[in-house]
């Protein structure tokens, strides 16, 4: 029987980074990950995977419409989906790999199979029994089924977005049931490469939960690229056969039923904690109606030396939350101070044009009565978004009105993933709108419409 300090289940981005961070703290570690690689959903199915043909997709789609316009002509090129498909294995492969050497540089064991909890201080892998002192639960989660339909998901016809990365060829036609996260950037990945992209969607606006204008905006400009949408339909039913689908909806305002078909149907209506096979019934872990593993604000269960992070706890399910809570976890085990502050946990969507997002959006300083002053600058007034097509979208500041303070800081245009972060920085440190638009920015760049919505919470921006 293995003897450790600490064991991980699941080795995703909140696992393997605890696994690590654990071994950094000199703590003897070990990680359970049933997957033949590690990486978890995020490396393998996820993010990693879907960013690569996000990329693809975008290479094609500038060539289709922007090259001419820079004077590069010639012929444009064709989907070779086998090849691109072949792109997207091969950023996974150099990322999995990458992961279990680290695990090796960290002398971290990598336990082989499926793990469980049959008592407090041990895990079940296999056959096996491993004894450990403390056990971190990071098993993730996996795609909610949608809400009150009839839905079987095979992963050919109608799929996740597991089988979203994988088609055997790119569809005419797919219906993407969800306008969420996962939902637009897939939608978007195959309306790039010329499938008839439909999004239906229960409620009235896209993205649910960011800024109500960035929302508009973004529907905006994913209409102009070709996507359709059916707001406010509850899906019924899907009904598929080798080839196709056909989706039956119901439009909330008159209960009308329509019904459209399709060569794909992709469902994507979220995502629910993964813990079946964890044995935390018997356990006796405590779990919230919504089936999430309670934790307090150390990331203990209720359970003595049983931690959970990630997914399968409450909170955005976000690969870097994850990433931080696994640090902070393992810095508690260790008798440090583990903290994660989750008023800054910037959210993206990486389309074309990207959306992000961080802290609290106008509509809940508005519900919570907060005095507050918004600061706007469009990327139409930046010369280098001008330069490579990319003038649509904005950035938009909230400060505090009295002290100026950041508040959150919402996105929609080119880099915005990256962009995001300088506000991150700045509400860490507690800073003002005004100490970023009083922060020289390099031109020509992306990231001076940033001070220009700074410098707009104060006498006005420059350029617009």
């Amino acid at each position: 029987m293995a003897q450790y300090d600490v064991i991980v289940i699941g080795a995703g981005p909140g696992g393997y980074v605890a696994a690590i961070r654990c071994a950094q703290l000199g703590l003897k570690t070990a990680c359970v990950e049933g997957r033949e690689t590690l990486g978890g959903t995020c490396l393998n199915v996820g993010c990693i995977p879907s960013k690569a043909l996000l990329h693809a997709s975008h290479q094609l789609h500038e060539a289709e419409h922007n090259f001419a316009k820079m004077g590069l002509k010639g012929k444009a090129p064709s989907v070779d989906w086998k090849q691109m498909l072949a792109y997207k294995d091969d950023v996974i492969g150099q990322n999995t790999k990458g992961i279990e050497f680290l695990f090796k540089k960290n002398k971290i064991d990598w336990l082989k199979g499926w793990g469980s909890i049959p008592e407090a201080g041990k895990v079940k892998v296999g056959d096996e029994v491993h004894e450990a002192k403390n056990i971190i639960i990071a098993s993730g989660s996996e795609a909610s089924p949608v809400p009150g339909a009839d839905v079987t998901v095979d992963e050919k016809i109608v799929v996740t977005s597991t089988g979203a990365l994988e088609l055997g060829k790119v569809p005419k036609k797919m219906i993407v049931i969800g306008a969420g996260v996962i939902g637009l950037e897939m939608g978007s990945v195959y309306a790039r490469l010329g499938t008839e992209v439909q999004v239906i969607e229960f409620l009235d606006a896209i993205t649910p939960g960011m800024d109500a204008e960035v929302q508009r905006q973004f529907k905006k400009i994913l209409e102009k690229q070709g996507m359709s949408f059916v707001m406010g339909a509850a899906v019924q039913k899907v009904e598929a056969t080798k080839t196709k689908a056909k989706v039956t909806y119901k439009l909330r305002k008159d209960d009308s039923e329509e019904t459209v078909d399709a060569d794909v149907v992709l469902c994507a209506t979220g995502r629910r904690p993964f813990t079946e096979g964890l044995g935390l019934d018997k356990l006796g872990i405590e779990m919230s109606e919504r089936g999430q593993i309670k934790t307090d604000g150390q990331w203990r269960t209720n359970v003595p030396g049983v931690y959970a992070i990630g997914d399968v706890i409450d909170g955005p399910m976000l690969a870097h939350k994850a990433e931080d809570e696994g640090m902070a976890c393992a810095e508690v085990i260790a008798g440090k101070h583990g903290h994660v502050n989750y008023g800054v946990i910037p959210g993206v969507i990486y389309t074309a044009p990207e959306v992000a997002s961080v802290g609290e959006t106008e509509q809940e300083l508005k519900d919570a009565g907060r005095a507050y002053k918004v600061g706007k600058f469009s990327f139409m007034g930046n010369a280098r978004a001008k330069a490579v097509f990319q003038g649509e979208g904005f950035v938009k500041l909230l400060a505090d009105k009295e002290t100026d303070r950041v508040l959150g800081c919402h996105i929609i245009g080119p880099g915005a993933g990256d962009l995001i972060h300088e506000i991150c920085v700045a509400m860490e440190f507690g800073a003002s709108a005004e100490d970023v638009a009083l922060t020289c920015h390099a031109h020509p760049t992306f990231s001076e419409a940033v001070r220009e919505a700074a410098l707009a919470c104060g006498d006005g921006p420059i350029h617009m």
